[in-house]
């Protein structure tokens, strides 16, 4: 497993693990000119719950791989929060927010993992 993929495996628990839902992961290694490798896409129920997604993906990943994001943006009001890892950014949505974006119609070129919900 390449520094990437285990980044991306990091990201899923930290989501996890604060019962983030409706994981999808976009493997955007295939398309020409796109700004990173993977795209993860959640959602939280609450502003609280993304806030504490963020908290545990931002942990899970320095304690085990040492690396920290380089930008984080929009937890002011924490509808949709984008963390950006570089080779992968990680966006959690609100339910409503993530219906509106709908950012896996967007990059439906790209090959979608579904992750099945942990409860």
């Amino acid at each position: 497993m390449n520094e990437t993929e285990q980044l991306v495996t990091k990201i899923t628990e930290g989501i996890q693990e604060k019962k983030g839902k409706g994981i999808v992961i976009a493997n955007l290694t295939e398309i020409e000119d796109t700004i990173c490798n993977y795209l993860i896409i959640c959602q939280g129920n609450s502003p609280s719950q993304v806030a504490a997604i963020v908290d545990s993906i931002k942990d899970y990943v320095r304690e085990e791989l040492g690396t920290k994001p380089s930008a984080v943006d929009g937890l002011n009001n924490a509808e949709w929060v984008a963390m950006d890892y570089s080779d992968v950014i990680v966006h959690i949505f609100l339910p409503e927010a993530r219906n509106f974006y709908d950012l896996e119609h967007l990059w439906e070129d790209a090959k979608l993992t579904e992750i099945p919900d942990l409860d």
